[in-house]
C-alpha cells in the first residue's frame, strides 16, 4: 500500500526543512560544539573553531535549502566556508580523517534533528517514515558528494603546502615540537640554530580577515626586525604555520634576557600594525625550546579569547596571563566560577563593569586608595565609595576570600564579556 504521493512527501520534506531553518543557527552551533568536543584536533585553536563553525553553518544552510526546494545535488557548488576549512586543516597538518569524521558525525546529528522535527508533523506514522527515508537519502547524497570534494581539496592543499613550507628547517622544527625522535646535532647542523642556549618562543599572526600572499614573508620580516631590537645573540628561527601565522624562537646565548615588554609592545605596534605577538618566557636547551613555545601558545590563547582587550604584544610572564591561559581552556566552567565568586559583579552592564575595574585596580595597587584613584583618574573618595559598595556589610557583600575575588577580577580584566555568564569566546 502506498502511503502518500511523491508530491505529498516532498511537501512534508519542505515543511520539515522550513521548520528546521527557523532554528538553523542553533542547530549549526550545537553541531559545531559536538564535533569540536568529540573529534581530535578540531578544537586546537580558536581560529580553527571559528572556521569549523562557519563551515558547519554553511553546510546546514545548504542542506536545508536543498530539502526545502528539491534541488538536485549535481546543481550545487561546495560552499566557500567548507572549502576554506579543508584548506586550513591541511595547512595545520591536522589528519584528513578528522575532516571525514566531522562530516559523517554531522550527518548523524542532522538526521537526529530531522527525526525529532518529523515527530511534530500531523500525518500518518508511515508517511513520516517515508519523509525520513527521503531526507536521509538526500542528506547521504549531499554528504557523500561534499566530503569527497573537500577531502580532495584537503589532499591537494596538503601537498601544495608541504611543498611551499617543506624546506628541511621547517620540517625539523615541527618534528621537534611534536616530540619525534631527533638528533640535536642534526637539527643544529641543518637549521644553523643552536639549541644549547636561552630562547624566547614567539607566535605572531595577522589580524586581517583575508591574509594576502605576502603575509608569511611579512611576518618573518617583522620577527627579524623585532629580534634586532631585542639584542638577540643571532638570527631567530622562523617557520610558517599557515598563511596568517608563524612560530619563531629568539636566541639569547648563555644569559637569560630581560625583555622590556613595553618596548616590545611599541615595536609590535609600529613595525606591524596588523599583527599580534605572543611570547613565552626565556628557557634553555631542547626542553626550553619546547616549553617557551608552549607558553607562547598559551599567551596567544589569552589574546584570542580577550576579543581585542589585550595589547599588541603579550608575554606569558605578564601578570595574570599564565593563570588566565589555564582557565580559558574551559570557558564554561570559568564563567560559572566567576559568577559564583563575583555574584552581582558578574553582570554584563556598565555599573558592574565600573565596580570590577575599580576593584581590580585596587587589588593591583596593593589596596592603595590613592594609587587606584590616580590610575582611574577619579577622586580618592570615589574609590572608597566603590570599594565600600562591595565589602561593607550593607553593600554587595562578596563571600569568597580576596584571593579568589582578585583572580576572578583578573579573568574579567583580560577576557571581558567572554568571562561573564552568557558570554562568548572570541578569536
Amino acid at each position: 500500500m502506498t502511503i502518500g504521493t511523491d508530491e505529498e512527501i516532498l511537501r512534508l520534506v519542505a515543511e520539515t526543512a522550513r521548520r528546521l531553518n527557523d532554528r538553523q543557527r542553533e542547530i549549526a552551533l550545537a553541531m559545531s560544539r559536538l564535533l569540536a568536543r568529540e573529534i581530535s584536533h578540531l578544537d586546537e585553536d580558536q581560529r580553527l573553531v571559528e572556521l569549523l563553525e562557519a563551515s558547519v553553518d554553511a553546510n546546514v544552510k545548504t542542506i536545508l535549502h536543498i530539502l526545502a526546494n528539491d534541488i538536485p545535488i549535481e546543481h550545487l557548488q561546495p560552499t566557500t566556508a567548507a572549502t576554506e576549512y579543508a584548506l586550513r586543516l591541511a595547512q595545520r597538518d591536522i589528519p584528513g580523517h578528522s575532516l571525514v569524521r566531522a562530516y559523517h558525525m554531522g550527518q548523524n546529528d542532522f538526521i537526529e534533528a530531522c527525526f525529532a522535527e518529523l515527530q511534530r508533523l500531523d500525518c500518518h506514522p508511515d508517511l513520516k517514515l517515508e519523509v525520513l527515508r527521503h531526507i536521509s537519502g538526500v542528506v547521504y547524497q549531499y554528504i557523500d558528494w561534499v566530503s569527497l570534494y573537500v577531502f580532495d581539496t584537503y589532499e591537494k592543499e596538503k601537498r601544495r603546502w608541504i611543498s611551499a613550507r617543506g624546506n628541511l628547517r621547517s620540517s625539523l622544527i615541527h618534528k621537534l615540537i611534536a616530540g619525534h625522535p631527533l638528533s640535536t646535532s642534526v637539527f643544529e647542523h641543518e637549521t644553523g640554530y643552536r639549541l644549547d642556549q636561552f630562547h624566547v618562543g614567539a607566535v605572531v599572526w595577522s589580524t586581517e580577515s583575508a591574509p594576502g600572499p605576502d603575509d608569511p614573508r611579512n611576518l618573518e620580516r617583522f620577527i627579524l626586525r623585532l629580534a634586532a631590537g631585542c639584542s638577540c645573540s643571532g638570527p631567530p628561527i622562523v617557520t610558517a604555520v599557515d598563511p596568517s601565522m608563524a612560530w619563531a624562537w629568539l636566541p639569547f646565548g648563555s644569559k637569560p634576557p630581560s625583555l622590556d615588554m613595553d618596548a616590545v609592545r611599541d615595536a609590535t605596534t609600529h613595525l606591524a600594525k596588523d599583527c599580534r605577538l605572543a611570547l613565552g618566557l626565556p628557557a634553555r636547551g631542547l626542553a626550553g625550546f619546547k616549553r617557551t613555545h608552549e607558553q607562547a601558545q598559551s599567551a596567544k590563547a589569552v589574546v584570542l579569547a580577550s576579543a581585542g582587550r589585550t595589547p599588541a604584544a603579550v608575554s606569558f610572564g605578564d601578570p595574570g596571563v599564565a593563570m588566565v591561559s589555564l582557565l580559558a581552556k574551559d570557558m564554561d566552567s570559568t564563567r560559572q566560577w566567576v559568577r559564583e565568586v563575583l555574584g552581582p559583579l558578574a553582570r554584563n552592564d556598565d555599573s558592574a563593569a565600573e565596580l570590577r575595574r575599580t576593584l581590580h585596580t585596587f587589588f593591583t595597587t596593593g589596596e592603595n586608595y590613592g594609587k587606584t584613584a590616580e590610575l582611574l583618574n577619579v577622586h580618592r573618595n570615589t574609590v572608597k565609595y566603590r570599594v565600600s559598595k562591595v565589602f561593607d556589610p550593607s553593600g554587595i557583600t562578596l563571600t569568597h576570600d580576596r584571593m579568589d575575588i582578585a583572580l576572578a577580577l583578573q579573568i574579567c580584566h583580560f577576557l571581558g564579556p567572554a568571562a561573564l555568564p552568557g558570554g562568548k569566546q572570541h578569536g
